[in-house]
């Protein structure tokens, strides 16, 4: 459940500004994780999260890019969620256990392979959009070479 919270938080703060721990909580709470702000707290420390000048003029949270304790996460999720990965045209799609989707989507998306464009999740589904059939392939192969 951890993992699974942590990778949300991730996921948030990639397509929302947020600039306190209340924030963070209460978007938590609203997709059904229960969380008190010493959890948030405590998963902000973790995932070595830091405020940056966001566009409104506030802070918001975000990455700090090269640290290796996420890397080793989103390697961990991708080895435990991925069941395989197949090119479709200028798709990968990725096959997961069953409700690991939106986790592993959040960890490939945080790994910023150049080769996607986006990506969707569904429920067991990911999407990723490469510009050409190589770009599928080659990702296919990364993501091997990371989890194997």
């Amino acid at each position: 459940m951890k993992q699974k919270r942590q990778l949300r938080i991730i996921e948030i703060i990639n397509h929302s500004a947020v600039g306190t721990q209340e924030e963070l909580a209460l978007k938590l709470r609203e997709e059904g994780f229960e969380v008190t702000q010493a959890t948030v707290s405590r998963d902000i420390r973790e995932l070595n999260l830091s405020k940056v000048p966001a566009a409104n003029g506030r802070q918001k949270y975000a990455i700090l890019s090269g640290t290796g304790q996420l890397n080793d996460k989103y390697v961990r999720m991708m080895h435990d969620g991925l069941i395989s990965m197949e090119p479709a045209g200028n798709l990968l799609v990725l096959k997961t256990v069953s409700g690991m989707a939106m986790a592993v989507a959040a960890a490939v998306d945080a790994m910023h392979f150049p080769e996607i464009v986006g990506s969707i999740a569904g429920d067991d589904t990911i999407m990723a959009a490469t510009k050409s059939l190589s770009d599928a392939v080659n990702l296919k192969n990364k993501i091997n070479d990371l989890i194997h």
